[in-house]
């Protein structure tokens, strides 16, 4: 059956999760910061993903946004620089103003051309995702911003998946799934899409009941799998 729907993750996927940091880093006065921020963009990416899968296995929801917070709040702790509440807000805003991987544009341009739907599926907040994409300048290769907060829970959870039948009405096998996270792209590769796991650190499978169809160093082969 051929691909007719283009399904992307938003954060690390096609936002580059470490611009924030990478970008306060560079602002004149904060060189203590420049010597701790690749270390601060490692921890507060791990301990967003961390709460969103805890949350989901107490039954205790929070928005994205606050997750993203929280994260921050460890990471910068962790690093010795929990008081800095200036630096916080500078990350924070940072944080709504993401670039995108180089690649980003004309891949999506490249699927609009060749007649796919594309969408973003994310644990972002409705708010959160409206504001990267507007920043980045993506919203007209976008056909919808899918978020998990209409369900209520975050991925991997299975209802999550069925947003995309849901909006696009096409069976599984019809999509084509794309993310940075290995975990993310196995859950989506047992629901049934097609899955890519762009790999851009060289990670292993993670061991989970299914596994990623394809990997990925970058998103630039994305159009020719759907075209093949």
């Amino acid at each position: 059956m051929p691909i007719t729907t283009c399904i992307f993750d938003a954060y690390g996927t096609l936002f580059d999760v470490a611009a924030a940091a990478r970008s306060a880093a560079a602002e004149p006065g904060r060189e203590v910061f420049a010597r701790h921020w690749p270390a601060i963009a490692e921890k507060w990416r791990l301990k967003q993903l961390q709460y969103t899968w805890l949350r989901t296995v107490m039954g205790e929801h929070v928005g994205f946004w606050q997750i993203t917070q929280d994260g921050l709040d460890w990471a910068l702790e962790a690093e010795g620089l929990g008081d800095d509440a200036e630096l916080r807000e500078r990350l924070l805003q940072l944080y709504w103003e993401l670039a995108t991987y180089p690649e980003v544009p004309a891949m999506l341009k490249a699927l609009k051309e060749a007649g796919k739907d594309t969408a973003i599926l994310s644990n972002g907040a409705p708010d959160m995702l409206d504001g990267a994409v507007k920043s980045a300048g993506i919203g007209p290769l976008l056909d919808d911003v899918l978020s998990v907060e209409s369900v209520g829970i975050f991925k991997p959870a299975r209802v999550v998946y069925d947003l995309v039948g849901q909006r696009f009405g096409c069976a599984p096998e019809e999509v084509l799934f794309v993310s940075s996270n290995g975990w993310d792209a196995c859950a989506a590769a047992g629901y049934g899409f097609n899955t890519v796991w762009v790999n851009r650190a060289g990670d292993p499978v993670d061991r989970l009941p299914a596994a990623p169809d394809r990997q990925l160093s970058d998103l630039s082969g994305i159009p020719d799998l759907v075209r093949g």
